[in-house]
């Protein structure tokens, strides 16, 4: 593998970074204290390409490899995780999934609308029951004569009170288990579909967050994404490349703890001198930027993979695991650097903690990455 960005990603980089300092970071707290989902962002980002990232110019994206997706996901993540979590579902979680599972139809029906950010995404595989334990589908969907009857409710939905299409997985028939699950792409609007947007949430509060709820929603034949049977397996590939936006928002994260952290060290002074002078501030930034290092290498060893169509769930759980686990400690080391000050929206640092806590828990637990990290080097699931 070669470190060395070539001269395009530089070139994303640099225009990513741009964007996010002039449009993104100057309105990032207020979006935060409003909880204001900052859909005119959306549509910038999407007039520089950023939401079709990865997706095929014959579809209407960039066309770009997933280092350079990598990037972009860093550079937003480094402004703002809410924006971040927004483009990793419209991109990875949607848009891929669509363009890898979806017919020629539905790729031609929704990923330029997608990509041009005429419409949203959102993926709806959490239930209230189903968390961690995927597979334990309660929403069940049914054929008859007039097409796909679909009963049961999802839950914490990123972009689910306002997206336009939702790729839902509901059971065909319980008996069958995991190899039961089917997967849709439903359009708002449809008769019985209806959503409740879910305030109060500790970070990404300018993310929108939703319940999806499906009461006898009535779903034409050709909504079907992939086989029947196949919605557990679109499903981990979808959440592959989800992981993969979410390790490198964190990436963004930490090093957003280092940029804000270098600047703060200096300019402080206690007893006499800049506190970047002490043994421990010193200790405290340079194990940020370890991990910093550490998880964007690891990052980019994963969207090598993905670059070479290799299968990636191992080394894309491992970058999401430590790159998460990592954001959490930048962040509290940052408040602490900051002290007093940093427990106050007046600086960054503590909407860094908020927002980096929930990269542990949505696309898969820290746990359940252990698991799967475990079970790819013993060889023995944890469980079935």
């Amino acid at each position: 593998m070669d470190f060395e960005l070539t001269e395009e990603q530089k070139l994303i980089k640099d225009t990513v970074r741009r964007f996010a300092d002039e449009v993104i970071v100057p309105v990032a707290r207020e979006n935060d204290i409003k909880e204001h989902f900052p859909l005119e962002i959306i549509k910038k980002m999407a007039s520089l390409g950023f939401l079709g990232a990865p997706i095929p110019e014959k579809y209407g994206g960039a066309g770009l490899d997933f280092i350079s997706d990598a990037i972009i996901f860093e550079e937003i993540g480094r402004a703002d995780s809410s924006i971040r979590t927004t483009l990793s579902v419209q991109v990875s979680i949607v848009g891929l999934t669509i363009l890898n599972w979806g017919t020629e139809g539905q790729k031609e029906k929704y990923l330029p609308r997608l990509c041009r950010g005429e419409i949203i995404g959102c993926f709806a595989l959490t239930e209230p029951g189903a968390g961690s334990d995927a597979a334990n589908q309660s929403t069940t969907v049914v054929l008859t004569n007039k097409g796909w009857v679909l009963n049961g409710t999802k839950t914490w939905i990123s972009n689910g009170g306002i997206a336009d299409i939702a790729v839902v997985f509901a059971q065909t028939d319980k008996n069958k288990k995991h190899k039961g699950i089917a997967a849709f792409i439903i359009e708002k609007g449809m008769h019985g579909f209806s959503t409740k947007e879910i305030k109060g949430k500790l970070g990404l509060r300018a993310s929108n967050t939703a319940e999806l709820i499906f009461e006898d929603c009535m779903i034409p034949k050709d909504a079907l994404l992939g086989k029947i049977g196949d919605g557990f397996e679109v499903a981990m590939s979808a959440l592959d490349n989800g992981r993969y936006g979410v390790a490198s928002g964190c990436v963004g994260i930490i090093q957003g703890c280092i940029n804000v952290c270098v600047k703060y060290a200096k300019e402080r002074h206690q007893f006499g001198k800049p506190i970047g002078s002490f043994q421990l501030i010193q200790e405290k930034i340079a194990r940020m930027v370890v991990d910093c290092n550490a998880s964007r290498l690891l990052v980019y060893r994963a969207g090598d993979l993905k670059n070479k169509g290799i299968k990636n769930t191992l080394e894309t759980s491992i970058a999401k695991y430590f790159a998460s686990e990592a954001a959490v400690r930048a962040a509290v080391d940052a408040i602490q650097i900051f002290g007093a000050y940093g427990y106050s929206n007046e600086y960054p640092v503590e909407r860094y903690l908020r927002d980096a806590k929930v990269a542990t828990i949505y696309e898969g637990t820290s746990e359940i990455q252990k698991l799967i990290i475990g079970h790819h080097t013993i060889g023995i699931k944890a469980f079935s």
